[in-house]
């Protein structure tokens, strides 16, 4: 399942893609018709996304809510722009993608090279024509021949305007709401260090845990106490914080838990700007390289089950935790 990272990369796309235009809002696999019918031609006034779901704003107080779920997915096709706060990097099929923050600048030459051969930093921003699926992770291909492209597959949903096609296949949810429910809806969510990092959302997000006497590897993954972490950030997070996933939240040292938040908005950050859940801090040169195209060489628990602990020597324990797999290391998560 796509991650708050994912959505809030996809919410950036449709601001500088569709926001200020009236798109053509269609349904072609019909499920979604009379939703369609209600938002075409309407103005785009705002994108936004909390946690894992995302809400686009239209004229006449009319939004479109879309949880990814976990088959959703987005293509963009036109003349797809980029979010400068983002990056898109094509890559051969079976490569995970790339991408680079200044935290982790390196050497022109070091640098990976998008299918043009050029660098991509540089040219990020630049509309061209492509097509981009987005969810769990990124994939840029070669554009279609023809604009709009055909609906490919079950198309729930397809905005169009003069220069893109935006298609959404496989969500677990997508209506539209007025204003208010729009409201009820992120009510509630818990909050989410990407849209408003502050004390006070940092205190909101402690407060609920607090009163939780579940395991802190359950309330992480509690939509309704902070938004976005999925099964991924939330083994590596703990594992960053020395943290048992059993342990009851409401046990925990109220500092502990305001780092927790801190880490969140960390990775959050770098997660949505390079487009990968890197997890693991410091690497540069050939590690961070190594860390970009191999999952095991940015995380340090996540899908590691029965290798060592790369803090202390333990093998990497794999259990079922709540419907989901954990990741975790015994020895050194006391």
């Amino acid at each position: 399942m796509p991650e708050g990272h994912s959505v809030h990369r996809i919410a950036r796309q449709f601001a500088v893609n569709f926001v200020g235009t009236a798109p053509e809002v269609t349904s072609p696999q019909g499920r979604f018709a009379q939703g369609a019918a209600q938002l075409s031609g309407r103005e785009m006034l705002d994108a936004r996304a909390v946690g894992k779901q995302m809400f686009l704003e239209f004229a006449g107080e009319r939004w479109l809510r879309v949880h990814l779920g976990i088959y959703g997915a987005w293509d963009f096709a036109g003349d797809v722009r980029v979010d400068p706060s983002i990056q898109i990097h094509g890559q051969a099929p079976g490569r995970t993608k790339l991408g680079q923050t200044g935290e982790y600048s390196r050497p022109e030459s070091a640098r990976p090279l998008d299918r043009d051969g050029e660098d991509s930093v540089a040219s990020i921003g630049a509309p061209r024509r492509t097509r981009v699926r987005m969810a769990e992770s990124d994939r840029e291909t070669a554009a279609p021949a023809a604009f709009p492209p055909e609906p490919v597959g079950q198309v729930r949903v397809r905005l169009l305007n003069e220069l893109v096609c935006a298609d959404l296949r496989g969500p677990s949810a997508c209506e539209v709401l007025t204003p208010g429910e729009v409201d009820a809806v992120i009510q509630r969510l818990g909050p989410d260090p990407a849209n408003v990092n502050t004390p006070a959302e940092r205190d909101r997000f402690v407060e609920r845990a607090l009163r939780k006497r579940t395991p802190i590897g359950l309330v992480l993954m509690d939509q309704s106490v902070i938004a976005g972490i999925g099964n991924v950030y939330r083994a590596e997070m703990l594992f960053r914080a020395e943290l048992n996933p059993h342990t009851p939240a409401n046990t925990i040292d109220r500092s502990v838990l305001e780092a927790l938040w801190d880490d969140w908005a960390h990775l959050l950050e770098i997660g949505i700007t390079v487009g990968q859940m890197m997890t693991i801090d410091g690497l540069s040169g050939e590690e961070y390289q190594r860390a970009l195209v191999d999952r095991d060489e940015r995380h340090s628990v996540y899908k590691l089950e029965g290798t060592p602990c790369k803090r202390c020597g333990t093998n990497i324990v794999l259990e079922e935790f709540g419907a989901r797999k954990l990741y975790w290391c015994p020895g050194c998560q006391t």
